[in-house]
């Protein structure tokens, strides 16, 4: 009769811990914030203006338009009308964190369209810009179309920069 008290008490008590335990764990990850996701198109805006510093250039800005953060990843990948390569990026504008985008906040990214001395070949007047996100692990978003400014001239010495948080630092490349 002894050992089947003591064995019932020691059921009872590891039925309480286990529910113990599942409560806590639930708890837990109920009090977790969701996993913030990449910037896209879904939750971005994107546009394009001319800048009069320095010359040949564009700014590209994406502001976030949902009610959560996001994350700019790397760099914007970048095609010219029916360009079916995409613009090379200025590895020196890398930064050390990615650009997290609290809601109506912006990141931006510098577009060199041209060489100023005139050694880029190629050239034409572009009309739009395909702009793709990284989706965090490498590979790219689908593309958002984006009017350019009227009389975007572009070679092949278009470049265009990480994101940055500041315009100053988008556009010092």
């Amino acid at each position: 009769m002894r050992t089947a008290r003591i064995a019932t008490t020691g059921l009872t008590l590891a039925a309480a811990l286990l529910v113990g335990t599942a409560a806590t764990t639930a708890q837990a990850q109920a009090a977790q914030p969701a996993p913030v996701p990449a910037c896209s198109l879904a939750n971005t805006k994107a546009t394009v203006q001319n800048v009069s510093r320095p010359i040949n250039h564009q700014l590209l800005t994406v502001t976030n338009t949902s009610a959560r953060p996001c994350f700019a990843y790397g760099h914007p990948h970048l095609a010219f009308d029916a360009a079916q390569n995409v613009v090379p990026v200025v590895d020196d504008s890398i930064l050390q964190a990615v650009v997290t985008l609290e809601p109506g906040r912006s990141a931006y990214a510098g577009i060199n369209l041209s060489a100023a001395d005139g050694s880029g070949t190629d050239g034409y007047y572009a009309s739009v810009l395909r702009v793709s996100f990284d989706d965090g692990d490498g590979t790219e978003s689908r593309a958002r179309t984006v009017t350019l400014p009227e009389g975007t001239w572009v070679d092949s010495k278009a470049a265009v920069t990480y994101w940055q948080s500041e315009v100053e630092d988008a556009l010092k490349w």
